[in-house]
């Protein structure tokens, strides 16, 4: 059967969920099924699509409690029972309508015979979903929806906490703005955000940063499109912090997109000589459009940082940033297919390439200099583990301990560099900064 044309939110969701589950990221699975909505659907197909990618597993397990075989080969009905048991627990959807439209979604997908399936599944659910959801083993795989191996990684890295970094990627993250020192500073920005009604909180921890009460759509963000200001998590606005670039230095940015360290490093500190380097053409225009939008300049190269030989001209940097391409695994909570797309061996080879531009770009720092390596990771791994075998091969290299001021502290010394939990405020985070002592 033809499937029906008009536009049905629950049908585009449970396609992108669906496509997500089959390793496509979330982000193009959402493109590829929101061109006939309109704005108020799209932001319904998106909450109910990272939604339902948050917690796949635990609502999986619902589902198939609900009935007496599993679905096989069906994962466009097993993604639109998750889409509607989603909506019945955590969604402001009045119930009618969850249930009605979803089974209405089956038409759209041209999967009519699941009208009835749909239909009696979710109206149990409504009957018998506390006691369902009171039999839900403990096993973090279910409960946290979780991969059985990261789990078993997060578990050993994070031994007293790993509790509160699985629920921390079931969480919705703040949106978190930067104020761009060059064209005013946070305390007059506070006040243009008091004039629009838009509320706030204003962290200690960066002293450029403020968090906003509700997430905004940018063209919503009071100085956005004027460069004012950039949304850019607390976690990462450190690191312009733990580099300490001072005026006349030069400075590299060694993998820099989308752009937003390099630009932060650049409004805090003028007259730096900055050269940002990017491997994928295509991120490298979303530096160039940051820069254009903030008004600032660096030298971009398009090149592969740690293949020096084709892009650096003999002239050494006094300072280093290295936020090096990991596994993402802080930023599940921003990103929730990340837990679905990633694989175990994925960890050793974002290991290898990490501690392969550590080799590679140290030689290019002057004595005295201070590299900084950050990874979006929470795993040791992609972090700890890498700082310690290039420490043990590189003499010169000597950790310079990272003190957060007492009155706005953050993270945790880990044994080498520090790391920061998820959840709250922050993204899961690590750095280690080093300085060169011949």
């Amino acid at each position: 059967m033809k499937p029906d044309a008009t536009p049905n939110v629950r049908a585009a969701a449970a396609r992108a969920v669906a496509a997500v589950m089959a390793g496509r990221n979330l982000d193009d699975a959402l493109a590829a099924v929101s061109a006939p909505l309109s704005v108020a659907d799209l932001s319904l197909l998106k909450a109910m699509a990272y939604g339902v990618v948050r917690e796949y597993t635990a609502l999986d397990w619902r589902v198939n409690q609900l009935m007496d075989k599993p679905l096989r080969n069906e994962p466009l009905v097993a993604a639109l029972l998750a889409c509607g048991i989603y909506q019945l627990r955590s969604m402001r959807v009045p119930p009618h309508a969850a249930v009605g439209e979803t089974v209405a979604a089956t038409e759209a997908l041209g999967k009519p015979w699941a009208k009835g399936l749909t239909n009696a599944l979710l109206r149990r659910y409504q009957r018998e979903g506390e006691q369902i959801d009171a039999r839900m083993p403990p096993d973090a795989e279910i409960r946290q929806s979780c991969p059985e191996w990261l789990a078993k990684q997060i578990k050993r890295d994070w031994p007293a906490a790993w509790r509160g970094v699985l629920a921390a990627g079931n969480t919705q993250a703040p949106m978190t703005l930067r104020v761009n020192r060059r064209r005013g500073d946070r305390d007059a920005y506070l006040k243009e955000l008091d004039a629009a009604g838009i509320g706030y909180t204003v962290p200690r921890t960066a002293p450029d940063a403020v968090i906003l009460d509700e997430a905004l759509p940018v063209e919503r963000i009071p100085g956005f499109a004027e460069g004012r200001v950039s949304v850019q998590d607390l976690s990462a606005q450190l690191a312009a912090d733990i580099l300490e670039a001072e005026p006349g230095m030069r400075v590299l940015d060694a993998c820099a997109a989308p752009g937003g360290k390099t630009a932060h490093i650049i409004e805090r500190t003028e007259g730096l000589d900055v050269i940002a380097i990017e491997s994928e053409a295509a991120r490298l225009g979303r530096i160039r459009d940051t820069f254009g939008r903030l008004g600032l300049d660096a030298m971009l190269v398009h090149a592969d940082a740690g293949d020096t030989a084709h892009w650096w001209k003999g002239k050494k940097f006094d300072r280093i940033l290295i936020d090096a391409p990991c596994s993402g695994t802080g930023v599940i909570r921003r990103h929730p297919d990340i837990k679905w797309l990633r694989r175990e061996t994925d960890i050793p080879a974002m290991a290898a390439q990490q501690l392969r531009l550590l080799r590679a770009l140290w030689p290019l720092l002057k004595p005295q200099g201070v590299m900084v390596y950050a990874t979006c990771s929470i795993l040791k791994a992609e972090g700890e583990d890498v700082g310690r075998v290039f420490m043990d091969e590189q003499r010169e290299a000597v950790e310079e301990v990272i003190e957060p001021s007492p009155y706005a502290p953050w993270g945790e010394d880990c044994g080498l560099g520090r790391r920061i939990e998820p959840g709250g405020d922050f993204d899961g985070f690590y750095y280690l900064r080093l300085v060169k002592v011949p």
